[in-house]
């Protein structure tokens, strides 16, 4: 085995050369330090930019600063969509020095400025201004208020090609130009010095300064990425840059839709049940399609509406139904006709043209069996059954009718009977409703997840309110276009009803392999990314546009953290709930345990406080009884007495004579008592 040690060669003119020498050494000859294992394979110092490996690097350095800024002015900069390696060095300088060369160079200038003025020249206008901004800056100096720093600012440009090199230099060249920042590129024997400066290791290598005052430095900081605090809406967690609350309003956004991504049991069910509830208690209508009964304690909990559907279950939906919502310059039977395609190709698989057409034939017959035609007016009538379709199929002369009427039979007469070809029997009232279909087979639930997504559209369009619709394991809706294609729609649409459309999907590779996909991240304005698997990464790093730093927190992110993007800006988040919310949101199966045991022992307690009020009254009405008991005895008593009183004692040498009336009494007293 040989390892290559990188040796950089200088030429006798001491610019780096072009190429890089490498000696190479045996295994078996000497000791193998650290370095030669980290170090890279080769190393090529060209005229303006360095090749480490396969990778090329190239430095930029701040000569010319604008003279005016205001805060945050390298947001620009901080927030350009590629990967940079910034560094800003900064030296104290003492005070007594610089108000010394400052007097020396206000001296100069105002020399400067009296002789053009003697000479009858035009004063140079930026001698004027540099004095003016050396007065103020010696005022302030003198005063204590500000403090003389000297600045350098560094950008090295990584990249896989030197074509991408050379395109993302021109690009940040111009960004900073705008704000009229001039750089320059690192030539010769500064390049090696240029890459160097940039490395975490805190050593300015190629000392190109500005000097600075207190409140000039302060407004190079990047504060921009590292805020997501606004004065109105819910609280997602904790920012893990400085630990601020991450406090935001999702409708303030030009939409409110967002998507979250995240492997199983990195907690993104948490996070969403959080968002629900918080949103509930601001007014926001919560609509949730749970395709593992997640939500149902939740539901449970804040009063709201569990609808499940299932072979047993007592809800029906008429895909059939009409949102009877006339808006100018739209055709609703037209949009309904379009939903209804989508959805039997998802039901019947691919069609051909043919089949496409005589479908169409099909449903607009349909429709007109029940006197429904474009016209608003008529769009009242009672809506047409999935059986109507299948009748209308089998009454139709084509061959291939016949053959379309076959794939729904199943839910029209055989196994599937009873789902979805019966009247609508619900009606979202409730401010919380969860549609769950677990007890659905699989193949059943993307069918049933579009026919409920098209009734809660169809609901939405009637009555504009602020809601929030939750599509959990939404990679069901992906697998197929039509479907995707519909929930696609729902998100470029879902503003315009005031309706914000979160989209949940721990199958990343299956939501980001279309283009529906994609287009549904950006008409999302909220992106969440949660923990990920290695093997999704690269696919997330693509289209969110991940720096390498950024790729590993999500490969070693805890449970409840991510990244949280919101426009422009995202930052490193931290899911937080209080112990109540904990107890309602979590899904955990230790949590749900605990949760069980808690409600059992709080239903023996109820059990147990119940046996004793029981025995209470019990006692209480033996208590009375008694009492009841002892009066009679009491008013026998004084009734007995008199009658006592007149009986004659006998003597005390005659033996007692037998007195029938006193033990007739008696015996009455006896028998009350028992």
């Amino acid at each position: 085995m040989k390892f290559n040690l990188p040796i950089l060669k200088k030429n006798q003119s001491g610019s780096p050369a072009k190429t890089v020498e490498t000696k190479q050494v045996p295994a078996n000859q000497g000791n193998t330090s650290v370095l030669d294992l980290v170090a890279p394979a080769a190393i090529e110092v060209d005229f303006d930019y360095l090749k480490i490996n396969n990778r090329f690097y190239r430095t930029l350095f701040v000569v010319g600063y604008p003279r005016y800024v205001s805060a945050n002015w390298l947001a620009p900069l901080i927030n350009f969509d590629h990967s940079l390696e910034v560094s800003m060095f900064i030296y104290p300088i003492e005070g007594k020095g610089v108000l010394d060369d400052l007097r020396r160079k206000i001296a100069e200038m105002q020399a400067e400025i009296n002789m053009d003025v003697g000479r009858g020249v035009m004063i140079n206008p930026a001698t004027q201004a540099k004095l003016e901004d050396a007065l103020v800056l010696q005022q302030d100096l003198v005063k204590g208020i500000e403090r003389f720093f000297q600045f350098a600012l560094y950008i090295t440009i990584p990249a896989d090609s030197l074509e991408e090199l050379n395109h993302t230099t021109k690009q940040i060249e111009s960004t900073l130009g705008a704000l009229m920042i001039i750089t320059k590129n690192t030539a010769l024997s500064e390049v090696e010095n240029g890459f160097k400066s940039t490395l975490p290791i805190c050593q300015d290598a190629l000392l190109f300064t500005r000097n600075m005052d207190t409140t000039s430095l302060g407004t190079t900081f990047p504060f921009t990425s590292s805020e997501l605090t606004a004065n109105e809406g819910i609280l997602y967690g904790i920012n893990q840059h400085n630990d601020s609350l991450v406090v935001f309003d999702r409708f303030s956004l030009e939409n409110a839709n967002s998507v979250i991504f995240a492997k199983s049991g990195a907690g993104k069910s948490y996070l969403v049940k959080l968002e629900a509830l918080r949103s509930l208690m601001f007014g926001t209508e919560i609509i949730i399609i749970d395709p593992e009964n997640e939500y149902k304690s939740l539901c449970e909990a804040v009063g709201g509406e569990f609808i499940s559907f299932g072979f047993n279950s007592k809800t029906k939906i008429n895909p059939f139904d009409l949102s009877q919502v006339y808006s100018e310059g739209e055709n609703e039977l037209g949009l309904k006709l379009l939903s209804l395609h989508s959805l039997f190709k998802v039901i019947m698989g691919e069609l051909d043209s043919t089949q496409e057409a005589i479908l169409d034939r099909a449903l607009v017959a349909t429709y007109k069996m029940k006197g429904i035609t474009p016209d608003p007016a008529s769009q009242k009538n009672e809506p047409p059954l999935m059986e109507d379709l299948y009748k209308t199929l089998i009454g139709m002369e084509e061959p291939q009718a016949k053959s379309l009427a076959d794939k729904i039979e199943k839910f029209i007469k055989g196994s599937l009977t009873g789902i979805f070809d019966q009247k609508s029997n619900i009606d979202i009232k409730n401010p919380f409703t969860v549609f769950a279909i677990r007890d659905l087979e699989e193949t059943l639930r993307p069918i049933a997840m579009f026919i409920i997504l098209d009734y809660i559209w169809t609901r939405v369009r009637r009555d504009l309110k602020k809601r929030v619709l939750i599509v959990d394991e939404a990679w069901y809706l992906m697998k197929y276009p039509d479907s995707a294609n519909f929930i696609n729609s729902i998100a470029k649409r879902a503003r315009k009803y005031y309706l914000g459309l979160t989209t949940i999907s721990q199958n990343v590779e299956d939501f980001l392999s279309t283009d529906l996909g994609k287009a549904i991240i950006t008409n999302s304005s909220i992106q969440i990314l949660m923990k990920q698997h290695p093997a999704a990464i690269d696919k997330i790093a693509e289209v969110f546009y991940l720096s390498e730093g950024e790729r590993q927190m999500l490969l070693s992110a805890d449970i409840g953290e991510g990244l949280f993007f919101a426009g422009l800006n995202h930052v490193a988040i931290k899911v937080v709930a209080s112990p109540d919310e904990h107890l309602l949101v979590s899904s955990s199966p230790k949590d749900v345990l605990k949760q069980q045991e808690a409600s059992n022992q709080s239903s023996a307690a109820g059990q147990k406080e119940a046996d004793n009020n029981q025995q209470s009254a019990v006692s209480n009405q033996s208590s009375a009884a008694s009492s009841q008991t002892e009066s009679v005895d009491s008013q026998k008593k004084e009734t007995i007495k008199p009658v006592i009183e007149q009986i004659p004692t006998p003597a005390a040498d005659q033996p007692p004579k037998t007195n029938q009336p006193a033990i007739r009494l008696k015996a009455e007293i006896v028998k009350d008592n028992g």
